[in-house]
């Protein structure tokens, strides 16, 4: 997976690949492996190199902000696949969109039932991977047509979960 990510105004393209023992991290070129375990609701526990670190996220209306320790940085984060999939869709409201695993793990919840209409943004299915659980929201504004994904399966990247029209 490949991301492109800015702290405090500095741009970095990050690459993260599992490993034996966690995540292969490739930031600007120097490689880190990485264990990683979502130890509270929005805070991170990493161990690189033998030390450990908590990562706090904070989400407000207009940024994200990481902490490390007591020290903030301003954060962006971009996934350059889904800025191609928002160009490439652009206008196109009325297509059936897929949502599919953005990365292998097992689905531990389904939060909306098959014909149910969504908004926009909201979460269909919940997908744990390396002890993280990761939303997987509806694209667009429409109907849930069509549920693939069942509670307690596992997925492969790129597996179809859903389909709302």
């Amino acid at each position: 997976m490949l991301y492109e990510v800015t702290i405090d105004g500095k741009n970095h393209h990050l690459q993260l690949e599992r490993a034996e023992a966690g995540w292969q991290c490739r930031l600007d070129g120097l490689v880190v492996t990485v264990d990683a375990a979502l130890n509270r609701p929005n805070v991170l526990s990493l161990l690189m190199n033998g030390k450990s670190y908590d990562i706090k996220h904070e989400l407000t209306a207009s940024a994200m902000n990481i902490w490390v320790g007591s020290i903030g940085y301003g954060a962006q984060i971009r996934d350059p696949r889904s800025l191609r999939g928002r160009k490439d869709g652009a206008g196109d409201n009325l297509s059936p969109k897929k949502l599919v695993a953005p990365m292998p793990g097992k689905v531990v919840r389904v939060l909306v039932r098959e014909k149910a209409d969504v908004e926009a943004g909201q979460g269909i299915v919940i997908v744990e991977a390396m002890k993280m659980q990761n939303e997987i929201k509806s694209p667009k504004k429409g109907i849930l047509r069509k549920l693939l994904a069942e509670e307690g399966n596992n997925v492969n990247a790129g597996d179809v979960l859903a389909i709302v029209e």
